[in-house]
């Protein structure tokens, strides 16, 4: 016969596993500081790819931010086409602050470059392509999140949604002892 002290333990063990696990609902965002300690400026002549080597080195999910330290400059979010003529009439977001966080919203990939004239032909640009996180939000209908169409077989499943289904078997385990 089981002792009332040694099922109590194994209920707390048993909670303890099963709130360990479901915290793969719940994303927690990061925040990257662009280029680190060098923050948003010119690279260097001796490395033009600086930025996207610096932004390899990362892994980037839904939610997460990316904060641009700067000076005198500028952070621009563009479109592809606009990243390889380093140019943009109408960016898709514009800061000059010195201090500018964008929120990465959603997978695929997001083309940054100043605003000020040549500093994007001399390597001050970015591509950050975005994973998707478990309960990140789909992308827009027909893309696949990097512009091409198609599907990858995931199932996005929001934590909101999740959580009380987990919740509610956790509850129903439990009463069961």
């Amino acid at each position: 016969m089981v002792s009332k002290f040694m099922m109590g333990s194994c209920k707390i063990l048993l909670c303890l596993i099963l709130l360990s696990s479901t915290q793969f609902f719940f994303v927690n965002s990061h925040e990257f500081e662009v280029g680190d300690d060098k923050g948003w400026a010119v690279p260097s002549s001796k490395n033009d790819d600086f930025y996207n080597d610096w932004a390899s080195k990362q892994r980037f999910l839904v939610k997460d931010t990316v904060y641009f330290n700067y000076k005198k400059d500028s952070v621009l979010v563009v479109t592809d086409d606009e990243y390889d003529k380093c140019h943009s009439s109408h960016p898709i977001f514009f800061s000059n602050n010195g201090n500018t966080t964008y929120k990465l919203d959603r997978p695929g990939l997001f083309y940054f470059i100043s605003g000020v004239t040549g500093h994007c032909e001399r390597g001050q640009k970015l591509i950050i392509k975005v994973l998707e996180s478990f309960n990140s939000p789909p992308p827009p209908a027909g893309q696949n999140g990097n512009g091409s169409s198609g599907s990858n077989g995931a199932v996005n499943i929001p934590a909101a949604v999740a959580a009380p289904f987990v919740i509610s078997a956790m509850v129903a385990f439990f009463s069961f002892f």
